[in-house]
């Protein structure tokens, strides 16, 4: 693949930060670009800029994508051959209560990034899309070809209209954008806010876990490595349309109770389970069709659950006890 310098929004958020991590190492010359708001604890965030500082190749840029003035003189100020734009104000149910923040964020962000990426002539945008634009189907898997015409969260909406966005860009400007639809991403370094983390930490501690829905949920949980080789897929990708969308997911729709049974193993404690109803803006299943992504960016997920989850485990104790040990 080639290289060059690579402007990747949101470095300092879970997924943002393992992707910086393997086009460092792949010879990429990477600029991060980051808010560091405080929608989940900053230090996990600073934690994981920390490191990035540490390697050669790295710049990090504090700033907000709303800022559009501060946008622009990163692009004057870099050639940049490359944009992945993974930033993103995150969570379903934070958007229940908090309208304007995904507003901000999520559109007129995104509006900023697209049209530093028009200015600047960079050949192909990628950004971050979300299995939540599927919304209220009820056909699976879920396939790129379906309507997503019913979102059923404003985070969900925000990031139809991204796609939207995109579409209308590459129309009119002849900009080739690239959107990922992202399936329950886990891992190494993951946020505080998804189930993942919440139950690993509540087992351990010995709290009861809020199971929604009863149990009756089921997710197609994708490995982070996964996520970042089909991003790279994207960016190496050739002979790809003006405007496409693809799905990134494990192409297995895992039954939530067998999560939470995963988690009891690697932490090695039984969980105590806070059976509840469906919460608003949730879905009962997603599950990933990843047939077109397999074709046209070789993307390939090779980790399931009874090996993604015992490492995120083994990092999340880690982390935590390094964490009490300095507070």
């Amino acid at each position: 693949m080639a290289t060059g310098t690579v402007l990747i929004t949101g470095t300092a958020g879970f997924i943002g930060y393992h992707l910086a991590e393997a086009m460092l190492a792949g010879g990429w010359r990477v600029v991060g670009y980051d808010n560091f708001n405080d929608y989940y604890d900053v230090r996990l965030k600073e934690a994981r800029h920390r490191r990035l500082e540490a390697r050669a190749g790295y710049r990090g840029v504090r700033a907000d994508l709303c800022d559009g003035d501060a946008l622009r003189r990163l692009f004057g100020e870099e050639p940049f051959t490359q944009v992945i734009h993974l930033a993103a104000q995150a969570g379903v149910r934070y958007s229940l209560e908090h309208p304007m923040a995904y507003v901000r964020s999520n559109l007129e962000g995104f509006v900023n990034v697209l049209e530093a990426v028009r200015h600047a002539g960079v050949p192909r945008l990628i950004y971050a899309s979300s299995s939540s634009v599927y919304g209220g189907n009820t056909k699976l898997p879920f396939s790129e070809g379906d309507s997503v015409d019913r979102p059923v969260s404003l985070y969900a909406a925000t990031k139809k209209a991204n796609e939207l966005m995109a579409h209308a860009y590459s129309h009119l400007y002849g900009m080739q954008t690239v959107g990922l639809r992202f399936f329950t991403v886990y891992g190494p370094w993951g946020r505080p806010d998804m189930a993942m983390w919440i139950f690993a930490d509540k087992i351990a501690r010995g709290e009861p876990i809020p199971v929604f829905n009863h149990g009756e949920m089921r997710r197609d949980f994708t490995y982070v490595a996964d996520v970042v080789k089909g991003i790279l897929g994207a960016v190496g990708a050739p002979d790809l349309g003006p405007c496409e969308v693809f799905n990134l997911g494990n192409h297995r729709s895992e039954r939530l109770l067998d999560l939470i049974a995963a988690i009891e193993r690697a932490v090695g404690r039984q969980a105590v389970l806070q059976m509840l109803p469906m919460q608003p803006g949730d879905v009962p299943a997603t599950y990933a069709d990843i047939e077109l992504a397999r074709r046209r960016l070789g993307f390939e997920p090779t980790t399931p659950i009874s090996q993604g989850v015992p490492e995120f485990v083994r990092w999340f104790m880690d982390y935590t006890k390094e964490t009490r040990a300095h507070a």
